[in-house]
């Protein structure tokens, strides 16, 4: 019977946890109304998920507590001396894990959630050391239970659940975006823009390359263009920061702050597309307590660059861009990130979302087959049998197969802005960032005669670059940009890796350096300028194609970035908003 006693504390303390999570989940998602279904199935499923699992672990504990202590525990149904401790554990884990997710997603709430979560983790830190008082004076002084210790102690857990429900308030109301209320007038002509987007490129690691000799495209880009340093969006997911980038806005406007959206039940109508951190949420998602969705280009709350430049009708070339499909080209051609997804599947179901116009997508599909089929040493051919795995073969081919079909359809559409993203370096990054930077980790220089396989990726990357520079023509900008940069993954990480039997990854961009800019031309001025934003992309690019800048943008136009006889010749021009 005892035991059972210790089950039933153990439950009680598991679904307090269970509580902390849920409200957590509304905290980082605001626009999910508290009075709603929503609401209620989430708290079912983090109740159907983090109590079990939570009632187990403090059962263990408090068992092994009963085997080794001196005084064996002889806990009533709902123990107060028991419940002291519990509940002051866990609102002391729910306050350290509510501002370490507030710091880390700080970036994608608003201000006013951010400090309605702020304030919401006070509450629960406040009610943890009260908890925490209360469980030390029961231990040291009061050794028989009293009603008023035990109402109290009841007061401070309902508290610390209610309290920052009720400071989160009933959900946020989206803001009704401004919108453009004269038609756009066609432009006669505009320069060409090359846009080459690398995941993972890390400019400090490109300037020791350079001052080594190698990286010689991007070394003359360096020395004759213009070059700054990218505040990213955190965290640092592919998806908001390159739609940050494609929309100059942040995800407050721009409706993706994650790579997916997460829902409980089809019924859902508001959608939850942050899971805290630091708790295991995720696996929430892999046990199927929850489904995820991955965002897609009817997700976006705000539109495109390439989606603007087409209302001017200036035709234009994007490919391997995030959340572009199903794909939609008014005026050239889009070739969707899931392309390569399509080219793998047998049935090939998402061909036709995945490309537009239908004649990009028969180009596309006659170039991925041929590299499908491409032997490993064809594909990678800078490396040697046995030293990549398989599902690094398959990013490295893929880039090649994006590349060389964007060189196709660049010839038949002539779009004049075009853009490609290469996704390998950030593979790479990942798991061969030591051998790269031993140096980060205590280990000697590299000394091999063999480069490193991520420099020699960035020397295919360097190709590339070099490659369009070669095709420039007076007028003609080359922007070449790293959303966020990549840094060596703590110990704890690699360790954590090592027990769950998953492979090692070296490299991380969690808390890796800013992204970059590079830009290149005849109108580009030279050196380093000061610190701009991922969302400075899409004015800068309208700015210098002489399409007028939306006011309703996060980012700013960097004229600096080009020639005073340039931009005395063309200043910046403004419209309310772009949105229709």
């Amino acid at each position: 019977m005892p035991y059972v006693r210790l089950f039933t504390n153990a439950l009680a303390g598991g679904v307090l946890v269970s509580l902390y999570v849920a409200v957590l989940v509304l905290q980082l998602n605001p626009r999910v109304p508290v009075v709603s279904w929503t609401a209620v199935r989430w708290f079912g499923a983090t109740l159907s998920f983090y109590a079990p699992y939570a009632t187990a672990t403090l059962f263990v504990v408090l068992f092994a507590r009963n085997l080794l202590g001196r005084r064996p525990l002889r806990p009533a149904w709902l123990s107060v001396r028991l419940l002291a401790w519990l509940s002051a554990a866990g609102a002391t884990v729910a306050a350290v894990v509510t501002w370490a997710n507030l710091s880390a997603f700080r970036g994608l709430l608003t201000e006013s959630a951010a400090i309605r979560m702020r304030d919401g983790a006070w509450v629960t830190s406040g009610c943890a050391v009260a908890l925490v008082v209360v469980a030390i004076v029961r231990y040291s002084f009061w050794h028989r239970g009293r009603r008023a210790e035990g109402v109290f102690m009841v007061l401070l857990m309902v508290l610390s659940v209610a309290g920052p429900l009720w400071l989160r308030g009933p959900g946020e109301t989206p803001v009704r975006p401004p919108v453009r209320w004269t038609s756009p007038a066609r432009v006669s002509f505009v320069p060409r823009v090359y846009v080459l987007l690398f995941d993972g490129a890390s400019l400090g690691f490109i300037r020791q390359r350079v001052a080594a000799g190698q990286l010689g495209a991007l070394a003359r880009i360096l020395d004759r263009g213009a070059a700054i340093d990218l505040a990213t969006v955190r965290p640092t997911q592919v998806e908001p920061v390159w739609v940050a980038a494609a929309t100059g806005k942040f995800s407050e406007k721009n409706g993706i702050r994650s790579a997916s959206e997460y829902r409980v039940s089809e019924a859902d109508v508001e959608q939850v597309d942050i899971l805290p951190d630091y708790c295991f949420a995720y696996a929430m998602s892999s046990q199927d307590f929850i489904r995820a969705r991955p965002h897609t280009s009817a997700s976006l709350d705000a539109r495109t660059l390439w989606d603007i430049l087409t209302d001017y009708g200036i035709p234009v070339g994007v490919a391997n861009w995030p959340l572009t499909y199903p794909a939609r080209a008014g005026r050239g051609y889009v070739l969707s990130d899931r392309f390569d997804e399509a080219a793998a599947s047998p049935l090939r179901l998402s061909d036709a979302g995945a490309g537009d116009p239908t004649t990009a997508v028969e180009v596309a599909r006659e170039t991925f087959d041929r590299w499908h089929d491409q032997p490993w040493h064809e594909v990678v051919t800078p490396f040697t049998q046995g030293e990549l795995p398989a599902a690094d073969i398959n990013r490295a081919r893929w880039d090649r197969a994006y590349s060389d079909t964007a060189e196709l359809l660049n010839q038949q559409f002539a779009p004049r802005f075009r853009a490609i993203r290469y996704e390998g370096l950030e593979t790479f990054g990942h798991a061969y960032f030591r051998q790269a930077q031993p140096e980060s980790f205590g280990d000697p220089r590299w000394a091999s005669a063999v480069r490193p396989v991520l420099d020699r990726y960035y020397a295919y990357l360097d190709g590339e670059v070099g490659r369009v520079m070669q095709i420039l023509a007076p007028g003609d900008v080359l922007i070449v940009m790293s959303g966020f940069g990549m840094d060596a993954a703590s110990l704890g990480k690699r360790l954590l890796a090592r027990v769950l039997g998953d492979r090692e990854l070296t490299g991380t961009h969690e808390s890796g350096p800013d992204g970059f800019l590079l830009a290149y031309g005849t109108p580009v001025a030279t050196g380093q300028f000061p610190r701009g934003s991922v969302t400075d992309l899409a004015p800068t690019v309208l700015y210098y194609m002489g399409i007028p800048v939306g006011r309703d943008m996060d980012g700013f136009p960097r004229t600096d970035l080009f020639l005073s006889s340039f931009t005395l010749e063309h200043p910046v021009k403004y419209v309310a908003s772009h949105e229709k």
